[in-house]
Formats: C-alpha cells, structure tokens, sequence
C-alpha cells in the first residue's frame, strides 16, 4: 500500500477529528481526537513507512539514494548513533492529538521521491537535528537529543525540516535589508528580494530612507516618484519569486511615521485604493519615534521631513538621525523640505487601516534603541516584528557592486516549549545546549546570493529563542492569563532565559576565543547591561510563583555579579540571544498553545488544504481547565501587553504581538466605553497603542478583528518566519 492509494473517503481520522467540534450531552468529545490520533497511525503511518533492518542500514541506505547530506554523520561512530537511537527509543514519545501527528508526517517528515512513503518517524527527525546540530560533540547530541524528544526545544520550521537532508531549502527564512537614497542600491534590493524570496524567505525592507514623491532628482523638482512605487515593485517580485509555485513570497515593507510619504503609504493598502498603487499581499509596517506619541498626546501638528535633505543636513541615511532628538533642529532648519499634518488625524488612519487590513505592524524605534545593548542603531524589523538588531547601509556603485558593504539581518530561531521546560531536570543545562544548538546553524549559514547578510551572520553570531505555550502552562496550573501571578512568572521565566542564554555564550566565547562584532563597544563590555540584575532580585515573590519554580534554581544577585564578571572578562559570541516568534505548525506538533498569545477557541478550526477542516483541542483541556481557556477576543487586550511587557524586558530583540479586538465590544470590557458606542472604534487602537508603548513594548504584530459576521481580519498569514 501506499500513501496515494488511501482512499480519502474511507478512512476514519478525519471524520473522528471532526466529531471533537460536535458537542455530545453539552461535553467536548476529547476522546474522538484521541480516536483519530491512533486510527491515522495505524492506517496511515505504519503501513506507509519504509522498514530497515538497523538504524545502520537505514543511514546508509539514504546516503546512497541522495536523501541525506555526505559527511556530517562521519563525524559520529555507528555504535554511537545506535545508543543515540536506544535512548531516544526508551522515553516512548507519543504524539498527544491527532492535529499534531498530521502536522509532522504532512509538513516535515522525509517521503521517498515519489511522495509515496515516508521516511521517517518523530525519532528520526529528531535525531537527525540532536546530530547535525552538534556537530560530532557526542554528549552536546546527546543532551539536545533529549531536549528535542521531551519537546522542551523545538527548532524553527526551516531547521527542523531541512537538517541532514540532500535536497532541502535554507535553515533560516527570514530577513530584514534596506535600500538607502539611490537607484542602485534600489535595484540591488530588488534583487536582493528576488533570492531570498526563492529560498523561502520572508524579507522586511526599510524604505525611511528613500526620498519622498516630488522631491528632486539632480536638481529637477517634482522629479523623484516615492516610496509607493518602489513597493509596487517589491510586491512584484515577491509574487514573480515564490518558490517554484510553493508557497507565495513574502514581503513587509517599513517606514517612518515621520517620512513625507506616509499617507500614500499606508494608503496603499486600502480596499478602495487605485488598483495601479493597490498593496494585495506586501505586508506594511510603521517605525514609530517617542516624538509622535508626544504630539499626539498634545494634539499638536507635526512636521514630515525630506529623507534627501536630511541626509545632506546630517550626512547619514534618513533611518539614522534620531528625529526625536532633532525634531526641532529639522523644523527650524530652512535646508530641509517639509510639510504639516496633523498628528492625531494620522494616528487616526493608522488606526483604520487596522481595522480594515489588520496592518501596520508598528515599532517603537525608540524603546527598541533604548533598551538595545550593541553598539549602532536598529532601524527596522522583519516579517514578523520580533527581530531587532543593528545594520549599517551599504553603498553600491553603477556596476551594482558595493562601494561599501553593509550589515544585514537573517532570523536564526527555536522556541523553547515552557509547560515542558518547566519539568526539565536542568534549567541551565537546557537552554546552555539549546543555544549551542542554534549557534551551530549560524556557523553554517552562508548566503552567498545576498552579501549583505552573509557579513551580518558572519559578524553577529545572533540566534533568537524564545518560548511557546504560556496559555496552555497557565491553564494547566490554573491560573488566569494576564492574572498578577500569570505576570509575575512570565518575568521569572523569560529572566531565567536570559541569564542562561548568557552564561552559553559566555561560554563559547571563552571556548573559541572569539566574540561578537564591535563588542568592546556593547553594554555588555563595560558592564552596564547587568545593572538592573546586580541591584534587585527578579526571582519570584508570591507563593504560588515560588512553587511553580520550587525545582529551578533561581540566578541570585550574586550569580548575576558574577556573570556580568564573566561577560566583562570574556565576551559573549551571540550579539542577539533571544526573541519572541509567532508558533506555527511546530506548536501544534508540540501539543502547544501558540508563542505566548491567548488561545481564540477552546478547538480551534484549521484549513488544510485538499483535506478540509481539522480540529485542534487546545493542550490539557478539561473541565478542570476549562475555566481558564477564555478567548483572546474576549480578554481585555492591556493584560495580554502586561504579559508581553514582562518577557520583553528580559529580552534583547522583541516578541510578536497580536492585539484581538472584536467589532463589537463585550460590555465592561474596557471603561474607556462605558457611555459610548460599543462598536470598536480608531479611538480604541489608538489607547491599546499608547498602553503598549508605555509598558515598554517594543512592536506590535498584526491587529486581528473578529466582526459581527463571525469573520477576521487581519488574521496571521505569515508562514515564512514563524517558528
């Protein structure tokens, strides 16, 4: 039998999945997933899966027929690869719901060529990550061997699907470059665009710098065309490079609040826009100085700053002057072109495109500034909005070769899984492997097709690991997402990250004798960075927080000393340590809530393409634990930034988050309503924004509505950077 011979209208899984969406006596039928879950094994898996007499045969069989890499698995014996295999044998792992078997035997387990058999199971996957990420170090195998089985690590979708494998995409898959004021380095992006779209990547591009329409171009006024065009061109090329008709490319574009162009510019998304300057699928994203909260919180006019003259005033790119700094210097200054807007009436339309599309993502610049710790600015972000690192501009020549070549960014993630994380026999021992792990995909990194990222990589070192399933570790503990307690041990968890993501690059520092770029420039160089650790305890202060860490060593002041000690004396390898994706196909094969949003539904509905519907019980549901699954859209959106503020301040890039807001409003949920219309007004995202930006959030991903026709908008449709 093989996998094209299932006759789809006979098999039983689907139909006992979908039975977990048909109440019974008014109860959730769990079991029926579970039903579903054993019958796809039994009828699907095994009878599919190729046999091998040994996990020997069965290696050197794939490296024989071209499925797996030469070499890698030469720097490992064959005794040890079959004790890899015993142990990973021994821990019985199951998938826990139907959903999550179907994800990985559809999205990541190895098919012969014909599509007709799988490969390999779980295990094997997992062991083929354990051994190319620790690269012939048989205890570091070993250990992440044990992390991954356990699912306390869980690397990102392009790592875990392509390690080992002949034929395969890129381990990373997402991107941040920018074009600075000129057509050569604007034709370079573009390019830029079209190779990492064709390796499957979503790429964000700052467009701040480009001058605005009507400025003039040698001399000739009215001559320049602006931002929107060069969008147009973008979306273009994402559509032309889409992976050999895989999977649609995809794209975010970014600007500056204070750039002339931005009305025009988030103009172009709308439903009603002229369909020569229509957006359908560029993603747009807006960079956000505290001068504009300022104004707006004054109701003030604001001024709109010609990039071209700013950076014949300042000598640098437009994305580099701090505006809220220079605000007033730029209006007084006569050699800069600018005009008025009102400040409030375009927080407005940032507002009702919200509400329309769901974008723009939004970054607060200079919060992002502030809290980064690396020597340089940090401009813009990615596709998803959690990647905030620092890049400098590149020049290129008519040749299109570089003058100068500058530093950009490609998004190297995992996520740790916290319910599981938290039964972990090691804390440190853990997250120490997990960022060995990681570091070892930016060895091997090297994108040729793009110079400007593979001297970024080549510089950094950056990772990014960050965690999923906090609803359902709350829920499973019986506490209330967004609670006091719930935030509390979202800051003891993401402060444990941390100072272990430091102690592991500490460590390969001291190993290779090699730190970051420029790091005797950091705030970790002179020490600054540790002062909020050495002089105030971050462990956990009620009880019931206590409990839950009762097994994990908390770091002390002292071990933070000594840290910052350590750090001062040698260095750190990694520039960027952590960051906070958006979870997708890889929650659901770790039986997981997504990243550290809300559920929506208690069973959550998805498409599959060419099969239909399947249901996905949210992980530990009960009736024990039904209490403490509410929906996102029904939650008041300041507890779910109170959670995000409390990881954010533990973590040196960002964290992707989704505000939920429904059309109409439940009643009592926000007292800013009380009186008023209870429809969701602009006036509602504006507060939400404000809220954000003074808990110190960094960026806010996509606004998802739910309307009174049971739609949504603005739902996530990015699949290229999520974990």
């Amino acid at each position: 039998m093989a996998l094209s011979d299932i006759d789809l209208t006979q098999v039983k899984y689907y139909d006992l999945n979908n039975e977990v969406n048909i109440p019974k006596d008014g109860k959730i039928q769990l079991d029926k997933d579970q039903a579903a879950l054993k019958d796809f094994i039994e009828n699907n898996v095994k009878p599919n899966t190729k046999q091998f007499a040994s996990v020997t045969a069965r290696y050197k069989w794939l490296e024989a027929n071209d499925y797996i890499e030469d070499g890698f698995m030469d720097k490992y014996s064959d005794a040890f690869i079959e004790k890899l295999y015993d142990y990973l044998k021994q821990q019985n792992f199951h998938f826990h719901s139907f959903m999550a078997a179907y994800k990985f035997y559809a999205q990541y387990a190895l098919r012969t060529n014909d599509k007709e058999y799988y490969l390999e199971n779980y295990i094997d996957r997992v062991a083929m990550n354990a051994l190319y990420l620790a690269n012939g170090d048989e205890e570091l195998a070993m250990i992440l061997a044990d992390e991954i089985i356990h699912q306390r690590y869980q690397p990102a979708t392009p790592t875990f699907l392509n390690v080992g494998r002949k034929r395969r995409g890129e381990f990373v898959s997402c991107f941040a470059i920018q074009p600075t004021d000129n057509m050569n380095t604007i034709g370079r992006t573009i390019n830029s665009a079209l190779q990492l779209s064709k390796i499957g990547g979503g790429v964000g591009i700052n467009l701040s710098n480009l001058r605005e329409a009507g400025a003039p171009i040698k001399k000739i006024e009215n001559a320049a065309s602006g931002v929107v065009p060069v969008m147009k061109l973008l979306e273009d090329s994402f559509s032309y490079s889409n992976q050999l008709g895989q999977r649609q490319g995809a794209g975010v574009v970014y600007l500056s609040v204070f750039h002339p162009d931005i009305i025009e510019f988030l103009g172009a998304k709308k439903e009603n826009a002229d369909e020569k300057i229509r957006l359908k699928t560029l993603s747009l994203g807006v960079t956000v100085p505290d001068k504009f909260y300022e104004l707006v919180e004054k109701d003030e006019d604001m001024y709109l700053f010609s990039p071209y003259d700013v950076e014949r005033v300042y000598g640098k790119p437009f994305s580099y002057v701090d505006i809220t700094e220079e605000y007033d210097n730029m209006v007084a200054n006569d050699e800069i072109h600018k005009k008025k807007v009102n400040a409030r009436d375009l927080e407005d339309e940032i507002s009702k495109l919200q509400q329309e599309s769901g974008y723009p993502y939004i970054i607060n610049i200079d919060t992002v500034n502030r809290d980064n710790p690396i020597d340089g600015k940090i401009v813009m972000s990615n596709l998803c909005s959690e990647i905030a690192q620092v890049q400098t501009s590149s020049i290129v020549a008519d040749d299109q070769s570089y003058e100068t070549l500058g530093t950009d960014i490609s998004c190297n993630l995992g996520s740790t899984n916290i319910a599981n994380m938290m039964n972990t026999p090691d804390f440190g021992r853990s997250i120490r492997a997990i960022v060995r792990g990681l570091t070892r995909i930016s060895d091997v990194e090297s994108l040729d097709v793009v110079p400007s990222i593979k001297k970024g990589n080549e510089l950094s070192h950056s990772i990014g690991l960050g965690a999923m399933g906090l609803h359902g570790y709350l829920a499973k503990n019986h506490i209330q997402y967004g609670s006091p307690v719930a935030v509390e041990f979202t800051s003891v968890y993401f402060m444990l990250l941390n100072y272990w993501s430091l102690v592991a690059s500490n460590e390969i520092a001291k190993e290779r004798h090699e730190t970051f770029h420029n790091f005797e420039k950091s705030k970790y160089a002179d020490g600054s960075y540790f002062d909020k650790y050495v002089s105030k305890d971050w462990g956990p202060k009620s009880d019931l927080v206590k409990k839950l860490f009762a097994n994990i060593h908390i770091p002390t002041i002292d071990d933070w000393k000594k840290l910052k000690d350590d750090v001062m004396a040698d260095g750190l390898y990694n520039e960027y340590r952590l960051a906070v994706a958006p979870n997708g196909s890889t929650s659901y094969i770790n039986d997981s809530t997504a990243s550290l949003t809300p559920i929506i539904n208690r069973i959550e509905e998805r498409q599959e393409k060419m099969i239909g519907k399947i249901y996905y019980p949210a992980p530990y549901l009960s009736n024990d634990t039904m209490p403490y699954y509410r929906s996102a859209y029904d939650m008041d959106m300041r507890t779910v930034i109170d959670t995000y503020a409390a990881a954010q301040q533990h973590v040196d890039q960002s964290l992707s988050l989704t505000l939920f807001v429904r059309s109409t409003m439940p009643e009592g949920l926000y007292e800013w309503k009380n009186g008023r219309t209870n429809k969701m007004t602009t006036r509602d995202l504006n507060i939400l924004r404000h809220y954000a930006y003074k808990k110190g959030i960094k960026s806010i991903y996509y606004v998802r509505t739910f309307t009174d026709d049971n739609d949504e908008i603005g739902a996530n449709q990015c699949e290229s950077c999520v974990i």
